[in-house]
């Protein structure tokens, strides 16, 4: 397990759906950190009704790896690709519905990763409102990582790595847990600190926590704690006291990657993280 871990990366593809507004920049030096780290290829889209968006009004890539200390200040597009073997795409799409062409988009262009800001007590990014985001739920079914406006970030914003040292993964019976643990897992790879603490939080009656194996790594270690009461509650708690740096949670695969966006422990969890939060698809029938 701990070579699957090592070879095969967090995610090979990654998509950052963007409004090109401040509160976005966060997640999108999330999206190109994790791109960085697993040589995978970036998407940056925005979708409005205009369509006259040029690539210089898209997060800088250049300027962010150059703050990085990655670029020279005159490096080209070329050199982000030659030197760091990261593809970065920018896209504009003309819609007065930038939700549904965002759909349709990563339909045609499946990723492994979409990668979104929120708004905090939100819960959801400005252009995802409770009404469209059942199609989310409908026609999603990646993984999703949230990073909250005002959360603890995952990134350092001086040199782009990826500060990880503590991850709580919430397992229970329903949905299945095991992807969610194994992408933790990948999670903690990627840290410039290891191993990472991957703790995983069941809340529920004592003894009643599923059976895990989980995977053998020296990325990460692995403890398992009990919690009662409200789950929402629980997670938070845990996510506190210590510092969590980032949530894992499974979500019902059949329903979409974002089933639980209409005031259920998914949203509640978003609106009140003190950390980003990946969503993970639960698996099928264990594949």
């Amino acid at each position: 397990m701990e070579n699957t871990i090592h070879e095969t990366p967090f995610a090979e593809s990654i998509v950052h759906p963007t409004d090109l507004s401040d509160d976005s920049e966060r997640a999108f030096a999330h999206a190109l950190a994790i791109a960085l780290r697993g040589k995978a290829s970036l998407t940056i889209l925005h979708a409005g009704a205009s369509g006259g968006h040029t690539w210089t009004g898209f997060p800088s890539v250049r300027g962010t790896l150059g703050r990085w200390g990655l670029l020279g200040a005159e490096s080209s597009r070329a050199e982000v690709l030659r030197n760091l073997d990261v593809r970065v795409k920018k896209v504009t799409l003309k819609s007065k519905r930038p939700l549904s062409a965002v759909l349709d988009y990563l339909e045609q262009h499946p990723a492994d990763l979409i990668v979104l800001a929120t708004e905090g007590r939100d819960g959801l990014p400005r252009w995802i409102r409770p009404s469209t985001a059942e199609a989310i739920a409908r026609r999603s079914e990646t993984k999703v990582l949230f990073v909250p406006r005002s959360a603890r970030s995952l990134v350092s914003p001086e040199d782009g790595r990826m500060m990880i040292e503590r991850i709580l993964v919430l397992v229970d019976h329903h949905p299945d847990p095991r992807a969610a643990v194994l992408n933790a897992a990948r999670v903690a790879a990627m840290s410039v600190k290891t191993p990472v603490s991957a703790v995983a939080l069941y809340v529920g009656p004592p003894g009643g926590s599923p059976k895990i194996a989980f995977p053998e790594s020296r990325f990460c270690a692995w403890s398992e704690i009990n919690a009662s009461g409200d789950v929402v509650d629980a997670i938070i708690h845990a996510a506190a006291e210590p510092s969590a740096d980032l949530i894992v949670m499974a979500t019902e695969r059949h329903g979409g990657i974002l089933d639980a966006l209409r005031g259920s422990v998914t949203e509640q969890v978003l609106r009140r993280a003190p950390c980003p939060v990946l969503a993970v698809p639960a698996r099928r029938g264990g594949d």
